[in-house]
């Protein structure tokens, strides 16, 4: 059987541009999936990027989209990284921008003009790349899914992943016209939401198969605390729904490999030096005392209002506390505030992946306090690495965190401390639980020992993307 061509589009990958966890996806899972099929990677070629450093070079190809009765010149920019093929689609209105999607809290307002160009342009590389399989990522693709059942002349599957429901690329109806949807597609049924262009409903509605980041996401987003608004749509969609949980890229997270560290380790005696060594940077002091880290987006969907409420409390026993993230400063001020407050709280606004890695090695426990997580990264990066995660029991954070007490059990991945309520005092009770676990040495080296061999790499989830992209493709893959 022939060696089937996947296109996998999405708006960020790492390293070339992230500000989530769809940059690891849209990095990690067509590396896990290029051993089956031929894989090309396509994103815009932001003005961020490096062209240099990534080795980028003009592909010599270019062609022009219309839209809104405009044309637009596309061109087509190609790289090779670590095994996979990259494709770049440049065009300035879209990628000379000083950020991705817009300042912090904010998005560009032509951002349907945007992206509705970048999924235009995935429809040409689609056909020119006789692509058996489209696998398209959140709303900033989405677009695509419509464009390819319209289109007789591409012949592809599509799959249509949402990472998180809550960004759904919604834009007044004038853009319908400008981004080429008929006037049968602004519907309930089609992509009208609330008289407005919901292009998420775009890629929900007409991909061939529609997946989420994990299974009880894939069960929450049914339901009108999750759903966001399209809960009704989805159950129509129901059957075309899958939970297919995030791995991540087990040679990148690698304790025994990583540059980043200040020593590589294999085993968790191995993290002391650099538990000594991050302490040290950030002025704090006790090694003996456990280290709680926070890392992650300063949102509210990351349970920032709950992290702040219960830090204060958690301050006052014997622990440090490490913070890292970017973005709404009103939670930064009130971070700040807290860490001039307590000597035990450190805190770093900003994103740094190396220094990322050094907090997930020096960490005993992770805190996740999200309010809801389509699946999160962080609590696998951090059982690799030898930590406990501590998480709100939802979406993704139930289907990889399992109790310690079934540490050991081989239908489990990582083992960690739940907790079910999104009030301070769950918060401040699992952070109780932790102090006492860290105060039992064997057991919490039983566990931190289980989370470094637990297997949260990508090889089951693209095993079983691989079998979706084989049931949808029109041709038989192998």
């Amino acid at each position: 059987m022939p060696r089937g061509r996947v296109l996998f589009a999405a708006s960020e990958v790492y390293p070339f541009a992230k500000t989530g966890g769809l940059a690891d996806v849209g990095h990690s899972l067509p590396r896990a999936l290029s051993g089956t099929f031929d894989v090309t990677v396509v994103l815009p070629l932001y003005r961020s990027i490096d062209r240099t450093a990534f080795g980028i070079t003009d592909s010599a190809e270019a062609f022009d989209v219309t839209l809104g009765g405009e044309a637009y010149r596309v061109s087509l920019y190609e790289c090779t990284y670590d095994g996979c093929r990259y494709l770049f689609v440049y065009a300035p209105v879209l990628c000379e921008r000083e950020y991705l999607y817009g300042p912090p809290g904010e998005g560009y307002e032509d951002n349907a003009l945007r992206f509705g160009l970048f999924s235009h342009a995935l429809v040409h590389l689609a056909r020119r790349l006789r692509s058996d399989v489209v696998h398209l990522n959140d709303w900033q693709t989405a677009l695509a899914a419509l464009l390819i059942a319209e289109d007789e002349t591409v012949t592809a599957g599509t799959v249509y992943t949402i990472h998180n429901l809550a960004y759904q690329g919604i834009f007044k109806k004038q853009n319908r016209a400008l981004l080429g949807i008929g006037r049968r597609h602004f519907t309930l049924e089609g992509v009208e939401y609330y008289d407005k262009v919901n292009l998420m409903k775009a890629g929900i509605g007409y991909a061939d198969a529609v997946t989420t980041v994990s299974p009880t996401y894939a069960e929450e987003i049914l339901t009108s605390r999750f759903g966001c608004g399209l809960e009704g749509y989805l159950h129509k969609h129901r059957a075309a729904l899958h939970g297919i949980v995030n791995g991540i890229d087990t040679e990148h997270f690698s304790p025994s490999t990583d540059k980043a560290l200040a020593q590589t380790y294999a085993s968790p005696e191995g993290k002391g030096a650099n538990k000594k060594h991050f302490l040290k940077t950030a002025g704090l002091s006790g090694e003996e005392k456990p280290l709680f880290v926070f890392i992650g987006r300063f949102t509210w969907q990351k349970g920032l209002d709950l992290l702040i409420e219960a830090l204060p409390k958690m301050a006052e026993r014997e622990c440090n506390i490490a913070v890292l993230g970017e973005g709404e400063l009103p939670y930064h001020d009130r971070l700040e505030a807290i860490e001039k407050a307590h000597g035990n709280v450190w805190l770093f606004f900003g994103y740094d992946e190396a220094l990322a890695h050094r907090m997930y090695a020096a960490a005993d426990f992770l805190l996740m306090p999200s309010l809801f997580e389509p699946c999160g990264l962080n609590q696998l990066i951090a059982a690799h690495y030898g930590a406990v995660p501590i998480v709100h029991r939802v979406g993704g954070l139930a289907d990889t965190v399992h109790p310690y007490d079934e540490c050991g059990s081989a239908e489990t991945t990582g083992c960690g401390i739940g907790f079910d309520a999104a009030t301070c005092k769950a918060l401040t009770t699992a952070f109780e639980e932790a102090l006492a676990l860290f105060g039992d040495p064997e057991q919490y080296g039983r566990i931190a020992a289980h989370n470094m061999q637990a297997d949260v790499s990508w090889e089951k989830s693209a095993d079983t993307y691989a079998a979706l992209y084989r049931k949808i493709s029109k041709r038989a893959l192998e």
